[in-house]
């Protein structure tokens, strides 16, 4: 987050460099930088500033241009991560969206899972192209593992400005944790099961960290059901040893069966192997 002297006002000039055209800024982020109210108030009513939302306010593509339309939920949610600070990221099946493992899945309408400790209340209310969902990190601790842009993505966000940088997102070992907590009522059993069907390169290192740093049991023996039901090669590299379970067994979904291995119930077909159930 940029940090200026409190007793010195950032001028027009300097904010407008901070913000190029189209870019989405807070009057949280403003008030620290040392914007007082009364030049807030001149900088909209001259058009440098447009108030898109109470709170939320963008520097217009051009002069002339005006406030209204849904917000792009990528360069809002970039500026919230990469200008303001909000320690937020794009996660669960929106992640796995971006990494090309749910591209064909879902029709029409396309959330973006938000995931954060607690979110601005102008994002809650912002219009944007695209509905946006929100989860709280409970359960990974408000941890950042298995949290991208990878490292050579972060060395090279190092010398762009804020506005080129990467949206943080979780990687898909995080994030297939991340959805499969969501089953079953903001995921499908069906969605998830294709998702899983494309998960033939994950990173055992990184797949263990996850599992070990996540908190939900229902994901974790979730996962072991979907990963041993598509038989992945990475699945032997996981140390197991290193994952917490629970006891006992654990009631999912009604009418369900309870697996005899991971001890949670789930749809019956999903008890077969997936390459027996298509024929393979």
């Amino acid at each position: 987050m940029f940090i200026v002297n409190e007793q010195k006002q950032l001028s027009l000039k300097s904010l407008l460099e901070l913000l190029p055209p189209g870019a989405y800024v807070d009057s949280s982020w403003l008030a620290a930088q040392g914007v007082l109210r009364s030049s807030l108030a001149n900088y909209t009513k001259a058009g440098w500033l447009n108030r898109v939302a109470r709170g939320l306010y963008q520097r217009p593509d051009s002069p002339s241009a005006g406030a209204g339309l849904p917000a792009d939920w990528r360069q809002v949610l970039l500026a919230a991560q990469a200008l303001m600070g909000y320690r937020i990221h794009l996660g669960g099946m929106a992640a796995l969206r971006e990494a090309g493992h749910a591209h064909d899945i879902a029709f029409g309408s396309r959330p973006a899972h938000l995931y954060g400790a607690s979110f601005p209340g102008w994002l809650r209310k912002l219009p944007t192209t695209e509905p946006l969902n929100f989860h709280k990190t409970r359960d990974f601790r408000d941890t950042s593992v298995g949290l991208g842009p990878e490292t050579a993505g972060a060395a090279a966000d190092r010398g762009r400005p804020w506005w080129k940088q990467s949206v943080r997102r979780s990687e898909p070992e995080r994030a297939i944790l991340e959805a499969l907590n969501e089953l079953p009522d903001r995921e499908s059993f069906t969605t998830i099961d294709r998702v899983f069907e494309s998960l033939v390169a994950l990173r055992p290192r990184r797949l263990t960290e996850a599992l070990e740093a996540c908190t939900s049991v229902k994901a974790k023996r979730l996962f072991f059901v979907f990963a041993e039901r598509h038989r992945h090669a990475w699945l032997k590299h996981v140390d197991r040893d290193r994952v917490d379970l629970g006891k006992g067994d654990r009631g999912l979904v009604k009418g369900g069966k309870l697996h005899p291995v991971w001890r949670i119930t789930v749809p019956p077909d999903l008890l077969s192997p997936a390459r027996e159930r298509h024929g393979g």
